[in-house]
C-alpha cells in the first residue's frame, strides 16, 4: 500500500533538519520502502517540511517507518499526517 507522509518543521528548526539530513537519507536507503520523497518548500525556497511516499503492508509500518525516521527521533517535526495514497499518473 502507497501512504504518504506529510511532515511539517518545528519553526526554526532548519539546522534540525541539516544536522540529522545524512542519518535520514541512510534511512531511507537502508529500509527501501521509499518510492518517493522530497522536502516541503517555503516561498523563498527554504525547507519547512517532508513529502515521503511509503510503499508498505499496512498503515502500521507506515507508522513505524516514521516513528523510526532519524528527523522525528531529533524533534524536527511540529506535526506529521500519514495519508493512504493511490498513484493514478505518473
Amino acid at each position: 500500500m502507497l501512504v504518504a507522509l506529510i511532515a511539517r518543521d518545528n519553526d526554526g528548526a532548519l539546522q534540525t533538519r541539516l544536522d540529522n539530513r545524512a542519518a535520514h537519507l541512510a534511512y531511507i536507503e537502508e529500509t527501501r520502502v521509499v518510492t518517493q520523497a522530497g522536502p516541503l518548500l517555503d516561498d523563498a525556497g527554504g525547507m519547512i517540511g517532508s513529502l515521503v511516499i511509503l510503499d508498505v503492508n499496512d498503515l502500521a509500518a507506515a507508522q513505524d517507518w516514521a516513528a523510526n525516521d532519524p528527523y522525528a527521533k531529533a524533534g524536527l517535526f511540529q506535526d506529521v499526517e500519514l495519508i493512504p495514497w493511490k498513484k493514478v499518473v505518473g
